[in-house]
């Protein structure tokens, strides 16, 4: 979770990652964070997030995205 957060505060650092719940559904990432945090995860976690993971859900909050990456860590 550290790295992820990380990657956060670099991408976005006026925002407040740890208890942000609603990162899309508030509009506070538009798709251009999404484009570079995709690459962010697949390249620091060694995990390829799919079109299908693009889901809001998988990214309304840092919550959310690990426990996505740590799905896609499982598939590998």
């Amino acid at each position: 979770m550290e790295e992820l957060m990380k990657i956060l505060k670099e991408l976005r650092p006026e925002v407040d990652f740890e208890n942000e719940d609603k990162l899309i559904d508030n509009g506070i990432l538009d798709s251009f964070d999404l484009v570079a945090l995709v690459g962010e995860i697949n390249d620091t976690f060694d995990v390829e997030v799919e079109f299908e993971d693009m889901e809001p859900e998988n990214f309304n909050s840092a919550k959310a995205m690990y426990a996505m990456i740590q799905r896609l860590e499982d598939e590998v």
